[in-house]
């Protein structure tokens, strides 16, 4: 087979991966071009590529997810090749049979592995026949909700549903019962017909204290198929990996080649091209057992550490496959050198249940002594619409112990101000002695725990008081006498103080000390806050004025009495995906009102005491965080108190964030 090698590259993609496979393009004197949605119209890929391409509005469906916009963009650019990245149109078949159809490559494997790998059921029965291991378990096409109940009796409990198409974790729901089976179905299925298109779903055996292994597997046009070692990918949330790492600590020598070998024989059996990953599912009590989970046909989040250890550089192997080239290494010539970690850095609030943050960084700055694939600098928008993802962080070492070590080092030394984010989450599990000690399995991190949010210490805020008086000094209005947040009284002779809102609800006072906390970095976001990162930790704090503060406390005092709040407010913004109740339905305290869905997450939102609810939205409404979902209203013959005004909980108006 000839080679043809390509000259311009689209990146069908946004983000950090956008970002990666551009700086690769660029070492091998490829042209890239860049294709952006309306929301990132400013983004940093944006402005790397050699061009860029507007392809449509900002939800993905219209923009990203769109076939004819992306190809359009390809012709109008003259691109030989598509390189699509992770997720969106990746794994998408009929966006590889287009390209084909109009004479442009697809950095990726063939239509039929596409066809067969992107099908959970068809791919397990497809590497099955090849003799990979594979979990039992059934497909629910054709099947009512009572057959599969008498189909999970023949496999046991507990169940794993999950949708046939997709992947990320994206709509797996846990079964431990009938009745919990049947509502997984519902929801899984609500969530594979919204996301995927196509709600056909699976049931598995679930194993329990399961770790999660992959393979790294390449293969080209002309026979060569090779693994590059394993990635550890048992530190998830959700269904989500939350911190990879190569190599396994789990993986002895021989369980190491047996599972290289499976994988091989499942990209042999399809005819793969390019890289992909194969995953099973390893029993932590014997690590030897291990079960394939699904294949992914395209590079993976995680594929960092597999290029730090082995010194490959993975998007340049898929160019190279996909212009026809043999691969440049046999399996005997793969030499693995030391241990790489990487962890996610999420805009999200361990604090609020992981829920996704959004809003301006105003300020970012990767660590010094890492790899770090970001999606963001400063002034980017981490928007609803897409993936929270904001950053990678990698890190190498010779060995094990020291990557880790390593790694909480250089999430330490990462700045991002103006978004909540689980950063000070991954610093705990970086020196969580189960994680260093390799005792993992996928429940490790629900039962961790969430640290408390840092807050300030009394240097930093005395920092950010002289950094806020500074600010109003400069001639920025602000407001009336009373309005004023540094406690000026007329005839008041005392030094000025600052009165700030802590966790959205904690008063505390701070007077103004421009020498203090000499080594913190502060940013101030557009609702006013103060965003401060200190010795390895990120705090913020809202300057709130004295009648706000005594809104606060009359507005506690209200809740109290009337034994809690009347609305049910949405956690985070997002989609409504879901009402459960119509109004003037009886409702008890903790009954689910109305399902939300953002960035790969439903969000039950519930009532917030017994009464009589009143709806204030739809299915398909798109709500902010903190926007009124339903109201329950006492029935109990009391009055009830007028609703409170709209907006944090200092009384000024909500940002929409």
């Amino acid at each position: 087979m000839g080679s043809t090698d390509f000259s311009t590259v689209l990146v069908a993609n946004r983000g950090e991966i956008a970002r990666r496979v551009i700086r690769t393009l660029r070492r091998l004197g490829l042209r890239s071009v860049a294709v952006y949605s309306d929301a990132d119209a400013s983004a940093p890929h944006v402005r790397e590529a050699d061009a860029a391409v507007r392809i449509g509005p900002a939800a993905a469906s219209d923009s990203y997810l769109d076939i004819d916009a992306v190809l359009d963009a390809a012709r109008r650019t003259d691109a030989d090749a598509v390189h699509p990245g992770y997720g969106f149109l990746s794994e998408n078949v009929a966006f590889a049979r287009a390209c084909r159809a109009h004479g442009i490559a697809f950095i990726g494997p063939g239509e039929d592995a596409l066809e067969i790998m992107g099908d959970k059921i068809r791919a397990k029965a497809h590497v099955a026949a090849s003799g990979v291991p594979t979990v039992p378990g059934f497909d629910l096409t054709g099947l009512t909700d009572d057959d599969a109940v008498a189909r999970a009796r023949e496999v046991g409990y507990p169940l794993l549903v999950k949708p046939s198409a997709g992947g990320g974790g994206k709509g797996m729901r846990v079964a431990r019962d009938e009745v919990s089976l049947r509502e997984a179905i519902a929801s899984a299925r609500r969530i594979a017909r919204a996301s995927f298109g196509d709600d056909a779903l699976l049931v598995e055996r679930l194993i329990e204290r399961p770790r999660h292994i992959e393979v790294q597997v390449v293969a080209d046009a002309h026979g060569g198929v090779i693994h590059l070692g394993e990635r550890e990918c048992t530190l998830q949330r959700r269904h989500q990996k939350v911190i990879e790492e190569a190599p396994s600590p789990a993986v002895d020598e021989p369980t190491r080649q047996r599972l290289g070998r499976s994988a091989c024989d499942a990209a042999r059996s399809v005819d793969y091209r390019g890289a992909g990953t194969v995953e099973f599912l390893v029993s932590a009590d014997r690590p030897e057992e291990f079960f394939f989970i699904e294949m992914n046909t395209r590079l993976q989040v995680e594929h960092p550490v597999t290029e730090e250890i082995t010194g490959l550089d993975l998007v340049e192997l898929q160019v190279r496959v996909a212009e026809g080239h043999p691969l440049p290494m046999t399996q005997g010539s793969v030499c693995v050198d030391g241990h790489a970690v990487e962890a996610r850095v999420y805009a999200e609030s361990p604090a609020r249940g992981f829920l996704p943050a959004t809003g301006d960084v105003t300020r970012w700055r990767a660590p010094r002594d890492a790899r770090t694939d970001a999606a963001v600098e400063t002034g980017s928008t981490i928007s609803a619409h897409y993936d929270p993802m904001i950053a990678k962080v990698i890190t190498h070492a010779p060995t094990r112990a020291q990557a880790w070590r390593d790694l909480d080092r250089a999430l330490a030394d990462t700045v991002v101000l103006g978004v909540d984010t689980n950063l000070a989450f991954l610093r705990r599990l970086a020196r969580d002695e189960d994680v260093l000690a390799g005792r993992l399995d996928t429940g490790l991190i629900e039962r961790v725990g969430v640290p408390a949010p840092d807050r300030p210490d009394e240097e930093t805020l005395e920092r950010i008081a002289s950094a806020e008086l500074a600010r109003q000094a400069t001639g920025v209005r602000v407001g009336p006498l009373w309005g004023r947040m540094d406690g000026w009284r007329l005839g008041d002779a005392e030094p000025p103080v600052v009165t700030f809102l802590i966790d959205g609800d904690s008063v505390v006072r701070a007077r103004p000390k421009p020498d203090a906390a000499p080594d913190a970095e502060l940013a101030r976001d557009v609702d006013g806050t103060w965003w401060a990162h200190r010795a390895g930790r990120i705090f913020s704090a809202r300057p709130v004025s004295r009648r706000r503060v005594g809104d606060l406390a009359r507005r506690d005092t209200r809740a109290d009495a009337r034994g809690g709040a009347r609305e049910a407010v949405a956690p985070m913004p997002g989609t409504v995906v879901a009402v459960h109740v119509a109004d003037g339905d009886l409702v008890e305290d903790g009954d689910v009102l109305v399902t939300v869905e953002a960035m790969k997450m439903e969000q039950p939102v519930t009532a917030p005491r017994s009464g009589r609810v009143r709806s204030s939205v739809a299915a398909g409404d798109q709500v902010r965080r903190g926007d009124v979902l339903a109201v329950v209203a006492s029935v109990d013959g009391g009055a009830d108190p007028p609703p409170e005004n709209e907006g944090e909980p200092d009384g000024s108006p909500r940002p929409g964030r």
